[in-house]
């Protein structure tokens, strides 16, 4: 028997695009320069302001190390791949982006927090490790074509990324890429029914389909078989 099929999930209402798709990736990277140029223009260290791990006053850094970078260099770095991942979050996982930036952010801060060595802990960098994790994993979890080419296509571009998360280079917060990257994982396995799912199909009987039998075969009528005007 043959049927045809509908889509049970249209992505064209999640995969719009807009300006303001772009406006928090933009924003947030701006502000993290505007940070670091009153740092150096008004010749202050906000270092102090970072992670510490294991003390009361190293818990201001869970919301604010973030936003601090220790040179030109490491502010640089996180830019780029923090803008093309806040970019792919707010596109494809709209439903649930400003959750994953906001308390994924809070919790890579808060693991920071409790598991690294005792120094002072600064950077964007686990943010984008939690970007990085949950745009891959979720495109492995839910099984939908395009989000699957999404996460081939951040393994691509920053899939060298994951040796950082061993201590492989000394004065790197190794502690915090692994807190972002573990934080990212679980966000994409909590959030894995949220948004774009993976396309299912109902299939509904046509008309045309009454013309062929359960195997496929055209059904056909025998002239014999039809009943006769009897004769008067």
């Amino acid at each position: 028997m043959r049927f045809c099929y509908i889509y049970w999930m249209n992505d064209e209402q999640h995969l719009k695009f807009s300006l303001q798709t772009l406006r928090i990736p933009f924003l947030f990277v701006l502000l993290i320069w505007l940070v670091y140029w009153v740092e150096i223009q008004f010749s202050f260290n906000f270092n102090k302001y970072g992670v510490y791990p294991r003390t009361f006053s190293g818990l201001k850094g869970v919301f604010l190390t973030h936003f601090i970078h220790s040179d030109t260099k490491h502010l640089f770095n996180n830019s780029i791949p923090l803008f093309v991942l806040l970019s792919a979050l707010f596109y494809f996982y709209k439903d649930v982006a400003y959750k994953v930036l906001l308390l994924g952010g809070f919790f890579t801060g808060f693991f920071t927090w409790m598991i690294a060595r005792e120094s002072y802990h600064i950077g964007v960098s686990g943010i984008v490790y939690l970007l990085f994790s949950f745009v891959f994993f979720s495109g492995v979890l839910k099984k939908h074509i395009r989000l699957i080419a999404l996460s081939l296509g951040v393994i691509f571009l920053y899939g060298s990324m994951i040796w950082y998360v061993f201590p492989v280079k000394d004065g790197m917060s190794w502690e915090g890429h692994l807190s972002g990257f573990i934080t990212g994982l679980f966000f994409a396995f909590l959030y894995r029914k949220k948004g774009i799912q993976k396309q299912e199909f109902e299939f509904v009987k046509t008309d045309f389909d009454d013309l062929f039998d359960d195997e496929g075969n055209l059904i056909t009528t025998n002239v014999d078989d039809q009943p006769h005007d009897k004769k008067q």
